[in-house]
C-alpha cells in the first residue's frame, strides 16, 4: 500500500493505553490495551492493539506516516504563570511551589514519551495534539451531525478542564472545529468527582460509576450546602474553593480533599469497610451537584454556540445520570456521547485531528460506530475448552441463547468486534432475564463479585424502547439514565435503579444483527425485548477481548454458560 496516509492514534503512558488507526481517510480500527492484557487502565504502550491494527490492515510499522498523540505537553508549562498569585494566597500557598514543580516533572516527562515515539516510529512524524481537541473532535466526528455544540468536561487536559466549542461538516469533507470558551485548572469537575470517590474508598480514575450508584441511597440535603460552596457555580461555568479541595499537584502523596472537609463529612473510607449512610448521602450531594454543573454548563453551551445538538466529551461525560439530566431538560434536540468519551477513545480523536490537519479531510468509518475492536470468528474449541466446561454448537444459536435465558440462566455473549469505551453493547457482554425478581442481587454476589447497591443495565429493542422508557432519543452506546414507564416499573423492576432511572441501551438489527436477534426471540418467549445487559468481566478485571479471558470469566464466576461465536460453552 505505498503511498497511503496512515495515521496512527496513540492514548498512552498515562492510563487507559489505546490505538486507533487511519488508512487513507477511513478508520481501520480502534482497541483498548487492556481488553487484549488483562492489565485494567493498564498506562503502557498499547503493543498488542497496535500490533493487531497493523496486522488488519495488512501493513508494517514502517509506512505509518503521522503518530498522532493525545496530549500536546508543551502547555504543560501554561500552569506555571499563576504560581506567585498561589504562592500569595493563604489557602493555596503550601501548594503553590510543588504544583508548580509537578507540572514542569509532566512537561519533562512529555519529551521522554515524544522520544520514545521517534525511537519506535523512526520514518513518522510524531503529532501531539491538544488532549480537549482530541475529546472533542472524536464526540462530533462520531455524532454524523453537521453541525453541533461541543462540550468536554474531564479531569485535566494539560491545563484545560472544560471546554465549549463547535464542530461543523464542510463542503468537500472537511471539518472545522473551535473551542470558544475553556475552563482551565484548578477548576476541574472531574478532579473533585475523582476526589471524592477516593476519599469514600473506591479507585479514582475506575470507579466513579459506583459512587454514582451510591448516591442513589442518600440523602444529598445533608451535605448540599457543602458541595455548593465547594464547586460554587459562575455565570461562565464552575470553579473549586480550595478549602475543600486542595490545589492539584500532580504526585500521588497530595490528598486531594483537605482535612477540613473530612472533618465536615466523614472519615476517608477504608475499601474494605462497611459502607455506611454518611457515605451514601456524601455521595449523593456530590452527584447533585455535578448534575448542576453540567446542566449548566450544556446551557452554557447553548447559548454560547446557538446549535441545538449537543456532543459531550471527557471523563464526566460517562455520568449517564448527569447526561439523562441535560436531555431531560430539553436543552438541546439531541445529545450525543461517544462510545468511548474516556481518554481512550482520544486515540481515535488525536488521529482525525492529524488526518485533517494533513489531509484537510475528516475521516470516514467513525460515525455511530462502537464495534471497532478485534474478532475472533473462526475461533475453534475443543469438546473441553477448560476442565469442567463442555462445547456444543446449537443449530439456531440466537433462539437457543433466549430459551436459556428464559429459563433463568445467567450468560455471558462473546461475538463480533470488540466494543469500545467502557460500557458492553451485546459483543462482549452478560446477558440475563429483568423477569427474575432475585437477578441483581445474584449477578452482584455471584457473577460481579462487586457491591450489592450497583445497578444493572438493560438492553431493548429500537423499536420496543418507547414502550419502557421515557427516553426521547436514541441511546445505542448506554450513555443515558431514562425515566422508565409503569409497564417496565411493573414487569421488569431489577432494570430500575433506586432512583427510577436506567442506563439503557436500544438495540437496532443494522447495528447489531445478532443482539437484535436474541431479543426478539426472548419477546417471542416472554412478551418482552428486554433483557439485562452487563460487561463481560468480573469486578477488577478488564471487559474480556479475547476468546481465552472469556472462557477465564465462565469459570472464574458463577456464570451459567457462554456463547461465543456461536459455540455453547456450559458448565459439566
Amino acid at each position: 500500500m505505498t503511498g497511503a496516509q496512515v495515521v496512527l492514534g496513540l492514548c498512552a503512558f498515562t492510563h487507559d493505553s489505546a490505538a486507533a488507526l487511519l488508512v487513507d481517510n477511513r478508520l481501520v480500527g480502534f482497541a483498548e490495551e487492556e481488553r487484549l492484557t488483562g492489565d485494567k487502565h493498564t498506562a503502557a504502550f498499547p503493543e498488542k492493539a497496535v500490533e493487531w491494527l497493523l496486522d488488519t490492515a495488512g501493513l508494517e510499522a514502517s509506512v505509518v506516516n503521522v503518530v498522532a498523540y493525545n496530549f500536546d505537553g508543551r502547555h504543560y508549562l501554561d500552569a506555571l504563570p499563576a504560581t506567585d498569585l498561589y504562592a500569595q494566597l493563604p489557602a493555596t500557598r503550601d501548594r503553590a511551589k510543588p504544583r508548580a514543580e509537578s507540572f514542569r516533572k509532566v512537561y519533562d516527562r512529555f519529551g521522554t514519551r515524544m522520544a520514545d515515539l521517534r525511537e519506535r516510529f523512526p520514518l513518522a512524524q510524531v503529532a501531539p495534539v491538544l488532549h480537549h481537541r482530541a475529546h472533542g473532535l472524536y464526540a462530533f466526528a462520531s455524532s454524523g451531525y453537521d453541525a453541533a455544540a461541543v462540550l468536554v468536561v474531564d479531569s485535566l487536559g494539560e491545563v484545560q478542564t472544560t471546554t465549549i466549542g463547535t464542530g461543523l461538516r464542510l463542503n468537500g469533507g472537511g471539518c472545522r472545529t473551535s473551542i470558544a470558551e475553556d475552563i482551565s485548572d484548578p477548576a476541574s469537575l472531574g478532579y473533585a468527582y475523582g476526589a471524592v470517590t477516593e476519599h469514600l474508598g473506591w479507585r479514582r480514575g475506575d470507579e466513579e460509576g459506583t459512587v454514582m450508584a451510591l448516591a442513589a441511597l442518600g440523602d444529598p440535603s445533608r451535605f448540599r450546602l457543602l458541595m455548593r460552596e465547594a464547586i460554587p457555580i459562575t455565570d461562565r461555568g464552575f470553579r473549586l474553593d480550595p478549602q475543600w479541595f486542595p490545589l492539584r499537584v500532580l504526585a500521588r502523596d497530595y490528598p486531594r480533599v483537605s482535612t477540613a472537609f473530612a472533618a465536615a463529612t466523614c472519615p476517608a473510607r477504608d475499601p474494605a469497610a462497611p459502607v455506611e449512610q454518611v457515605h451514601a448521602d456524601l455521595a449523593a450531594a456530590l452527584q447533585e451537584r455535578t448534575e448542576q454543573v453540567m446542566l449548566h454548563l450544556a446551557r452554557r453551551a447553548r447559548a454560547v454556540t446557538g446549535i441545538r445538538l449537543l456532543c459531550l466529551g471527557g471523563g464526566v461525560a460517562a455520568n449517564c445520570v448527569a447526561v439523562g439530566k441535560i436531555v431531560e431538560a430539553g436543552v438541546f434536540d439531541e445529545v450525543h456521547v461517544p462510545p468511548a468519551p474516556g481518554d481512550s477513545g482520544t486515540a481515535i480523536g488525536a488521529a482525525l485531528a492529524a488526518n485533517l490537519d494533513t489531509s484537510r479531510n475528516l475521516a470516514t468509518g467513525v460515525t455511530d460506530r462502537c464495534y471497532l475492536g478485534p474478532a475472533y470468528p473462526h475461533v475453534e474449541l475443543p469438546q473441553h475448552p477448560r476442565p469442567g466446561l463442555t462445547v456444543h454448537r446449537p443449530t439456531a444459536p440466537a433462539k437457543h441463547l433466549a430459551i436459556k435465558l428464559a429459563e433463568g440462566q445467567t450468560v455471558g455473549l462473546f461475538q463480533g468486534g470488540l466494543e469500545a469505551g467502557p460500557r458492553a453493547l451485546g459483543n462482549r457482554s452478560i446477558l440475563a432475564s429483568p423477569l427474575l425478581p432475585d437477578v441483581v442481587a445474584n449477578l452482584n454476589a455471584t457473577v460481579k463479585f462487586r457491591e450489592p447497591f450497583r445497578p444493572f443495565a438493560p438492553v431493548v429493542l429500537a423499536s420496543a424502547a418507547a414502550n419502557y422508557f421515557t427516553l426521547p432519543q436514541p441511546a445505542p452506546f448506554m450513555s443515558i439514565a431514562s425515566s422508565v414507564t409503569e409497564l417496565t416499573r411493573e414487569h421488569l423492576s431489577p432494570v430500575v435503579h433506586v432512583n427510577g432511572t436506567a442506563r439503557v441501551q436500544t438495540v437496532t438489527p443494522e447495528a447489531n444483527p445478532f443482539l437484535a436477534e436474541v431479543l426478539t426471540e426472548f419477546a417471542a418467549i416472554t412478551g418482552h425485548p428486554v433483557l439485562i445487559n452487563t460487561s463481560l468481566n468480573i469486578k477488577g478485571k478488564p471487559i474480556c477481548g479475547t476468546p481465552d479471558m472469556a472462557l477465564d470469566c465462565l469459570t472464574s464466576s458463577g456464570l451459567d454458560a457462554l456463547m461465543l461465536e456461536g459455540w455453547w460453552v456450559a458448565k459439566c
